[in-house]
């Protein structure tokens, strides 16, 4: 399980003394608990692994995000703190799928559902999130769908 994977990370670190890479692992952690206690009034709750790699997905995204405006904003030294933390939850997070693996699941699942149009690209998009949403980053996945329908 990759939440195990981030608990033995955490004591790694913490035994290795390497400050940077123990903060990054605690904010996950943190993120996870969040996580969890907002699921307990959910009706149903998805396997372990398909919360954690959300939650992590989730958190490279605002990281990719907060680098390009500290870069963009001249902060160089704000975006190299993001860059290193990105590193760590990057680190956890299953292989993702290459751009023509992607392109190959998109074009299986078009002829599977008969999509035809961009106005189908929401039923594409549903089965490419519930078969591979762990795998393949949904925000690059949804403009290859949308080229692939068009």
């Amino acid at each position: 399980m990759i939440r195990d994977e981030i608990k033995s990370a955490q004591i790694a670190a913490m035994k290795a003394g390497e400050k940077d890479r123990l903060a990054a692992v605690r904010l996950i952690l943190a993120k996870l608990k969040d996580r969890d206690i907002e699921l307990r009034t959910a009706s149903s709750v998805p396997d372990d692994d398909t919360v954690v790699v959300e939650v992590l997905q989730k958190m490279a995204k605002q990281r990719r995000e907060s680098i390009d405006m500290f870069r963009s904003g001249g902060r160089d030294e704000l975006a190299a703190k993001e860059q290193a933390e990105l590193d760590v939850i990057d680190s956890f997070l299953p292989q993702q799928l290459s751009e023509d693996e992607t392109k190959a699941a998109i074009e299986a699942i078009k002829a599977e559902v008969g999509a035809a149009s961009v106005k189908d690209m929401g039923k594409v998009m549903a089965v490419l999130k519930e078969r591979h949403g762990s795998v393949i980053d949904m925000s690059k996945a949804s403009g290859l769908v949308k080229v692939a329908l068009s």
